[in-house]
């Protein structure tokens, strides 16, 4: 009764170990193709290399642009400076006034005082402060827009308070914030679209080396078609050599990210020390560097793709 389930398990072992010692040949096939013309596969891996690398590094200036961005804060808040004129008992009905408006969330006043405390405690500031005949500053009012109000709203609420007798002066801080948003937007952009652009230029430089290697051993194909050899078996030696060449080449472009990490540690370390630690700048994740990694053996596998299957198709070009 088990005699054909017990003779299908030798089969199924037989199969594999072909199929294992099959892939095994062509592993070290591809190999000793690579170390052939070892100046000719450094040159295609470190061009390959420094396409991949472009995009990492363009990817690493964003992460921190976008880690600045938001050490500097992504508030929407508006600074109302009211005229020097205006008294205690104006600021204070100035400020009620806005805290009753559906449009506005928070409303913190600042006197004169305090504005100078603030500007006496920063360096290099105490002495001007000590000289003043008396305080210039006028009361300031910390306007936070309600939860959730867009771009739109908050321009609209701007306006209506620069409309307010009174008023000398309001800043609105969600306006840069906004620019450098678009900024980061494009950056984006740019970054995907050079990351497509040299992905296509690996896959070609990967697909026209493979190319040529097929055509300087176009006999050896003949042979192994002659003798049966199927397509795929063809095929495989091509497919690990491209994979070997985007493996490398991955290596070389994550050595060179690296490398300009190193080389801008100590410059960023003492730019971060010059804001007391608020700022935080890093390097890309290890995750970040793996899938780049990852990404460039496929790019090298679907160069030596293309290139292998064409020439079966094609056998005479």
């Amino acid at each position: 009764m088990n005699a054909p389930g017990s003779m299908a398990n030798p089969v199924r072992r037989t199969r594999f170990a072909t199929w294992r010692h099959q892939h095994a040949w062509c592993l070290r096939d591809s190999v000793r193709q690579l170390a052939r013309r070892p100046f000719g596969s450094a040159l295609t891996i470190v061009v390959m290399g420094l396409a991949l690398a472009l995009p990492l590094a363009f990817y690493l200036l964003l992460v921190n642009v976008q880690h600045l961005a938001t050490a500097l804060g992504d508030s929407q808040s508006v600074n109302v400076f009211l005229k020097t004129d205006v008294g205690a008992g104006g600021a204070q009905k100035f400020a009620a006034a806005l805290r009753a408006r559906a449009d506005v969330g928070t409303v913190m006043l600042r006197t004169p005082q305090q504005g100078l405390s603030e500007l006496a405690a920063l360096q290099g500031f105490g002495d001007a402060i000590k000289s003043l005949p008396d305080n210039p500053l006028p009361y300031l009012l910390l306007v936070e827009p309600r939860a959730g109000s867009n771009r739109a709203q908050v321009e609209t609420l701007v306006a209506a308070i620069r409309a307010l007798p009174g008023v000398d002066l309001v800043q609105d801080n969600g306006q840069w914030r906004a620019r450098l948003d678009a900024l980061i937007a494009v950056g984006q952009r740019v970054t995907l679209l050079l990351a497509v652009l040299l992905s296509a230029a690996a896959v070609l430089v990967i697909g026209n080396t493979v190319r040529l290697d097929i055509r300087s051993r176009a006999n050896e194909i003949v042979v192994q078609q002659l003798i049966g050899a199927s397509a795929a078996f063809v095929r495989r030696p091509y497919l690990y050599e491209g994979a070997w060449y985007g493996l490398a080449a991955g290596l070389v472009a994550v050595l060179l990210v690296l490398l300009l990490e190193a080389v801008l540690a100590a410059p960023v370390r003492e730019l971060v020390a010059s804001y007391t630690g608020r700022l935080h700048f890093g390097g890309l994740s290890w995750a970040t560097l793996g899938i780049g990694w990852a990404i460039a053996l496929v790019l090298g596998w679907l160069g030596a793709l293309i290139a292998s299957s064409h020439r079966l198709l094609h056998p005479r070009r």
